[in-house]
């Protein structure tokens, strides 16, 4: 078993963007999955990017937002709604609204996202 204290659940910062790092390789002794919590403040986005071997699902927890999909498509993406991504596959977030974002993403197999972050807190 694997208890992670909530003042021990460290967060990654890009300007804008605070992802939780709530489930990864550095807290856990799983291999098998990354669970985050993501704040995006209004007005910001996660650019369009992919994963090369791992897919991703991520279900909003708060606010609204567009899903940056491939061929600069986009679809809205709203509280309680859920979108998996297959592993390749083009995906960002933009939050076009007033209030904060915010989604748990599931990552497997696992990434460390240090690499994405400018800042850790």
């Amino acid at each position: 078993m694997d208890y992670i204290n909530k003042e021990d659940i460290r967060s990654l910062l890009n300007e804008g963007c605070e992802s939780r790092q709530l489930l990864n390789d550095e807290n856990s002794e799983s291999r098998r999955v990354t669970i985050t919590e993501v704040h995006l403040k209004p007005g910001y986005s996660q650019p369009r990017h992919i994963h090369d071997t791992s897919e991703q699902i991520w279900y909003a927890l708060k606010g609204t937002g567009l899903l940056l999909l491939a061929d600069n498509n986009e679809k809205k993406f709203s509280a309680g709604d859920v979108v998996r991504f297959s592993s390749g596959e083009v995906h960002g977030l933009l939050n076009d609204s007033d209030e904060e974002f915010v989604y748990i993403s599931v990552t497997t197999p696992p990434i460390n996202f240090r690499y994405a972050y400018k800042e850790e807190k």
